[in-house]
């Protein structure tokens, strides 16, 4: 067991120390020279567990789709389109709107050639854009330079000569906005050229380590489903049908400790030790069960969320006392029956198995709730990492009951309140609900849950709560054996008074309040029909030397938004960190704030090559790529939505980066730090 328990949190060390440089796709390139005077430019990929790259065609208004490009194609022709090979997955993603094409573990990407002189020279590359649940890598390419001699051309059989071929892709139409962006790319064609300060690209990457490293949602997110999961095992330990057992089981343990004290200890801790492998070898299961590359998918498949919102509205309603969820009695007879006859360690885990079946009806709807958060998370560690917590919580008042047996005295006796938390729970369980649906109503564009019709049922939820909390409601098993006229103790009324509150706090909504607290459950602002809202911030400057300029000029701090047009989470950070007023006010008023997009597709007025960390050749063809090798080369990062505050004069960081965390006292709180070093 501590081996068990040893391996898995150097897994979980593993997992959520990052470093801020991501390489999570490996492309290779290759040509191959067919019959009849053909070939194949291939581009394959593998591509690391929980990222994918997206296919090609994916339209406007979406992301990076795979794109093939073209500098030199001399005595060679390109034949048709890019194609896409490979196990292709789709899903609709409800912040871009669209049905999204990608792949996942590995990808190859063909383009068809006809070789149309004995000798030829290749010189292209591939474009594409990968992604996973907390981030996106700028646009990113994998090159080809290749020169030979074609053998099915080389013995006279080719085609007359042609005039050189040009590129691959014609030049863009012109239009207003990509004509002013080109005459803005001219004056960026190469860090070095164009920045008259040239230590404005110098690397800092020492520097912003000394300040401590930006914080990353992964290890955030990793430690909250650990700690949901404890949470839902103390609540699970509350529920009539463990409470009451708790007693008879501690018990049994002290009836063996009379005759061997040290052997009654042994087996309560055995007893917790069992709990956590059943628990934990439950969420092990459901990631064998479907693998990483599934539960990403599940995170916005349609059907999927469709079922999770039908399996959270049964589990609601058998909390609020229609039915009881029960396995059949047999099993957990025959478990208990084989845990009497057996002795030793086999007898302890059989008691802890019956334990679990027998207190099914109640933990279901916890653990199923839990396990529905932790699939869709998109982390193939999370359902394993519940219900580790979820069992730690659960083992943990057997084990301290069994070494304290003093302590049973003071714990509270079984009683009506564990049926005023199984509605709670209900209450809270039919809120969740709501979300999964939100994503099937999204996907099939019924829009029967715009983002007004969610906040009114959760303020009719959450009212009703407060209600039930207050005495004012009553449910069936409150009358059971109870008195409907006894005043709700206090505890209950202050909860109620929360309840009530947080519903008040949600009516602004329905005329476009932001309502931060639950910006990540309902559904995007949008969706709104009637929306007063208009408050946004968008950078003045989308160029590093410009804003840069202009904020020596006007001495104020500097404010890098490495950002994407199909960045998400990017857009999640503007919708709801942003649009604070606190951090709009110093956002447009203390600093200059620049906005780099790396997946800016606007050409340079001439490609230049730069060196990588590894010392290998890059070509920089587009004013995207530009600044994704500023954000790469000066501060050793590559993924969005990354924030930096810099010093106009010397172009070093005045504190640590900031990364996706919608945390808005911490995000002033990083403000704050750069203004306040800025004056030092």
């Amino acid at each position: 067991m501590r081996k068990l328990l040893s391996a898995l949190m150097l897994a979980l060390a593993w997992l959520t120390v990052q470093a801020q440089m991501m390489e999570p796709v490996h492309f290779a390139s290759e040509l191959k020279e067919l019959k009849g005077g053909e070939g194949e430019i291939v581009f394959s990929a593998k591509i690391d567990p929980g990222w994918h790259v997206y296919s090609t065609n994916l339209g406007d208004g979406g992301p990076i789709s795979a794109t093939f490009n073209a500098v030199k194609m001399e005595g060679v022709e390109t034949v048709g389109k890019l194609q896409a090979r490979g196990k292709e997955l789709k899903q609709f993603d409800k912040m871009f709107e669209m049905e999204l094409r990608f792949f996942e573990g590995s990808a190859t990407f063909v383009q068809k050639v006809k070789f149309t002189k004995p000798d030829y020279n290749i010189d292209c590359y591939l474009e594409y854009g990968a992604c996973n649940d907390q981030s996106c890598l700028p646009p990113s390419t994998c090159e080809l330079k290749k020169q030979g001699k074609a053998k099915e051309v080389a013995g006279g059989k080719q085609e007359a000569d042609t005039p050189e071929e040009k590129t691959e892709e014609p030049a863009a139409e012109a239009t207003p906005e990509t004509a002013a962006e080109a005459a803005d790319s001219q004056a960026v064609a190469a860090p070095a050229a164009a920045n008259a300060d040239g230590d404005l690209w110098q690397p800092v990457v020492s520097e912003l380590r000394a300040f401590g490293a930006g914080d990353s949602i992964a290890d955030h997110s990793l430690l909250y489903i650990l700690l949901m999961g404890f949470v839902g095992g103390l609540l699970a330990v509350c529920m009539p049908c463990i409470w009451p057992i708790i007693p008879m089981t501690v018990s049994f343990f002290l009836k063996r400790a009379k005759t061997d004290k040290q052997k009654g200890v042994k087996d309560a801790i055995t007893y917790g030790l069992s709990i956590i492998v059943i628990y934990l070898g439950l969420g092990l299961l459901v990631t064998a069960l479907f693998g990483s590359d599934t539960l990403n998918a599940m995170s916005t498949n349609a059907v999927f969320n469709i079922f999770l919102f039908l399996l959270l509205v049964v589990f609601a309603l058998s909390f609020f006392g229609w039915f009881e969820i029960k396995l059949p009695e047999g099993w957990a007879n025959s478990v208990d029956t084989k845990a009497s006859e057996t002795t030793g360690l086999l007898s302890i885990f059989l008691m802890a198995f019956t334990l679990v079946l027998v207190s099914f009806s109640c933990t279901a709807p916890i653990i199923g709730l839990l396990l529905v958060e932790t699939t869709t998370s998109g982390n193939w560690l999370a359902p394993a990492l519940g219900m580790l917590g979820f069992a730690l919580a659960l083992a943990l008042p057997f084990t301290l009951f069994a070494l304290f047996p003093s302590w049973l005295k003071q714990a509270p006796k079984s009683g009506s309140w564990m049926t005023t938390l199984k509605v709670v729970l209900g209450f809270i369980e039919l809120a969740f609900a709501l979300k999964f649906f939100s994503v099937a109503d999204l996907a099939y564009g019924w829009r029967l849950l715009d983002r007004e019709v969610f906040l009114s049922l959760w303020i009719v939820i959450f009212g009703m709560l407060g209600a039930y909390l207050c005495g004012w409601l009553k449910f069936q098993e409150d009358e059971i054996g109870g008195d409907l006229h006894k005043p709700m103790p206090v505890i209950c009324i202050m909860g109620g008074m929360v309840s009530l509150a947080f519903a008040v706090y949600m009516i602004p909504g329905l005329w476009g309040a932001p309502c931060k607290a639950v910006s990540a459950f309902a559904p995007p602002m949008k969706t709104q029909d009637f929306n007063l809202n208009n408050k946004v911030v968008e950078a003045k400057y989308l160029s590093y030397e410009e804003g840069m300029a202009v904020a020596r000029a006007q001495g104020k701090p500097v404010f890098i938004d490495f950002t994407g047009f199909g960045c998400v989470n990017c857009r999640k950070m503007e919708a709801a960190v942003w649009t604070d007023a606190r951090v709009a006010d110093k956002l447009n008023n203390d600093y200059v704030l620049i906005s780099l997009f790396v997946d800016d597709k606007t050409p340079l007025a001439e490609p230049f090559e730069v060196k990588d960390e590894e010392g290998q050749t890059k070509v920089l063809r587009t004013v995207g790529a530009k600044w994704s090798y500023l954000q790469s080369h000066k501060f050793g990062a590559n993924a969005q939505p990354f924030y930096v505050i810099l010093d106009p004069q010397t172009g070093k960081p005045l504190c640590g980066s900031r990364a996706y965390d919608e945390d808005i006292d911490q995000y002033l709180e990083f403000l704050d730090n750069g203004l306040a070093n800025y004056k030092k």
